[in-house]
C-alpha cells in the first residue's frame, strides 16, 4: 500500500478526502477517531485550541490582491518547472543529498538551572536554480543559520531522539516543555536533539516565531519544509558519526508533518513518531485561515489544487516510508480543532495502518496528557531505544545498558 499511495492517484485520493473532511470513507474500525465525550475538561481543552486559532487568524496579515496574484503566478510557474524536471512524478529527485555536518561545536549553557548544549551551524540550503521565490528565500539572512539544542549523556554512546517542534515554537521554554525533554533525557536515558525549524525561534523574520512558514505564500512554505528536511538529514548523519547505535525522530503538529516526510526520505531511522500530523498544507490553511483571506485568494484566482500539486515534492504521502512498519507511530487528539482528523487518518492509511493512539484532548493539551506519556514510553521501548522496559508493557526485549 505504501507504493500505491505514493503514486499520483493515491495522493489525489487522500487529498479528495481531506477536502471533504468526512470520515465515512475511512475504515469503520477506527472507533477511537470519534469525538471525545463531552465534559468540562474537554471543553476547556477545546477552548485552548480555539483561542490559539483565533489569535493566529486575527494576527495574520491578509495579502493584498497584487501580492496574491504574484503568489498565484509563482504557483503556476513552479508547477510547470517541477513537471518539466520530473519532480512531480518522482518527488524524491527534488531533494539533493546534503553535505555532512562537520562543524558542529556545541557549547554548554544553562536553562532553568539545568545544563544542556547549544550549537549553531551553516544551513547551506538553497532552493534549486530557477525555482520561484529562490532569491526572496535566500535574502532571509538569519534563516541561513541552523540552531539545535542537545541533551546528551557522557560515557558510551546512547540512542538519540530528534524532537521536531510545531508551529510558533522554536524556543527552549516551549520546546523543552512540550517534548518533556527532562523526562526523555533524565528518566528514559536518551540523548535528545531539538533543532529549530526554519523561520522559527532565533531564525524568525517577523515579530513572532514562525511568521511566514504557514501562510498563503505557498513557495515560502515549500522552501521552509525542504530546508527543514535538508538540515534534519545533516543532523541525523552527524549524530550517527558520533557513534550512536540508534536515531529516532518525534515531531508534533507541523513537526509531525516534517517527521513523516523525513521518514520517507532518510533511511535507517530507528523509529518515527508523528504527533497530530497534517499531510497537506494548502488544505490545512483553508481549514484554519480567515474567510477574508480565503475569499481574497479565490478572487485573485489562486488555484488550491495547483498549490497542492506543487507541494507534492514535500508531501509526506508522496513518499513511501523507509522504516519498518513496526517502527511507525502516530498519535492525535480526539478534540483537536487545528488539525482535522482526516489528515491524521490520511497518514495512517499511507503508513499502512501502524500503531495509532488517540488521547482525549485537543491540539494544545497534548503537553499534559498522561495517556500520551504511556504511549511514547511504549513506542520508544518497542523501537529498541530504551534500556529499561516501561511498566505494564510486554513487547520486545529491552536494550541492556552498555
Amino acid at each position: 500500500m505504501g507504493e500505491l499511495l505514493a503514486s499520483a492517484p493515491g495522493v489525489a485520493a487522500i487529498r479528495e478526502k481531506l477536502s471533504r473532511g468526512f470520515l465515512d470513507d475511512w475504515p469503520s474500525d477506527v472507533a477511537a477517531a470519534e469525538p471525545a465525550s463531552p465534559s468540562v475538561t474537554v471543553g476547556l481543552k477545546i477552548a485552548l485550541d480555539e483561542v490559539f486559532r483565533t489569535a493566529m487568524v486575527a494576527l495574520a496579515p491578509t495579502p493584498g490582491n497584487s501580492e496574491l496574484c504574484d503568489i498565484r503566478r509563482e504557483i503556476d510557474d513552479a508547477r510547470a518547472l517541477y513537471s518539466e524536471r520530473g519532480w512531480l512524478d518522482a518527488p524524491e529527485t527534488f531533494h539533493g543529498d546534503p553535505p555532512p555536518l562537520e562543524a558542529l561545536d556545541p557549547k554548554t549553557v544553562t536553562f532553568r538551572g539545568a545544563e544542556y548544549q547549544y550549537a549553531r551551524f551553516d544551513s547551506l540550503y538553497e532552493p534549486h536554480f530557477g525555482e520561484p521565490g529562490r532569491e526572496r528565500w535566500l535574502a532571509h539572512e538569519g534563516n541561513r543559520t541552523g540552531h539545535v539544542w542537545l541533551l546528551r549523556h557522557s560515557g558510551r554512546p546512547r540512542p538519540w531522539l530528534v524532537c521536531i517542534h510545531g508551529y510558533r515554537m522554536g524556543w527552549p521554554a516551549a520546546d523543552f516543555t512540550a517534548f518533556r525533554a527532562a523526562w526523555l533525557h533524565g528518566s528514559l536515558g536518551l540523548n535528545v536533539a531539538i533543532p529549530v525549524l526554519p523561520l522559527h525561534g532565533q531564525r524568525k523574520l517577523g515579530s513572532r516565531s514562525g511568521d511566514g512558514f504557514f501562510s498563503a505564500s505557498v513557495m515560502d512554505t515549500l522552501h521552509a519544509e525542504a530546508q527543514a528536511v535538508w538540515e534534519l538529514r545533516r543532523l541525523v548523519r552527524w549524530i550517527r558519526s558520533q557513534g550512536s547505535p540508534d536515531v529516532g525522530i518525534y515531531g508534533v503538529s507541523i513537526g509531525g508533518y516534517t517527521t513523516a516526510l523525513l521518514a520517507g526520505i532518510e533511511p535507517g531511522l530507528s523509529c518515527a513518531i508523528a504527533g497530530m500530523p497534517p499531510v497537506c498544507f494548502p488544505t490545512l490553511l483553508r481549514a484554519n485561515a480567515s474567510r477574508r483571506l480565503i475569499g481574497a485568494a479565490e478572487k485573485a484566482g489562486l488555484d488550491w489544487d495547483a498549490a497542492a500539486d506543487v507541494m507534492r515534492v514535500v508531501s509526506p504521502v508522496a513518499f513511501a516510508p523507509k522504516l519498518p512498519h513496526g517502527r511507525r507511530y502516530i498519535f492525535a487528539g480526539r478534540a483537536d480543532r487545528l488539525v482535522p482528523t482526516a489528515h491524521v487518518l490520511g497518514l495512517w492509511e499511507h503508513w499502512e495502518r501502524p500503531r495509532l493512539h488517540w488521547f482525549g484532548g485537543s491540539h494544545i493539551s497534548f503537553v499534559w496528557e498522561p495517556s500520551l506519556v504511556r504511549f511514547l514510553h511504549a513506542a520508544l521501548h518497542e523501537a529498541g531505544l530504551l534500556w529499561v522496559p516501561p511498566p505494564h508493557v510486554s513487547s520486545r526485549p529491552s536494550r541492556r545498558a552498555p
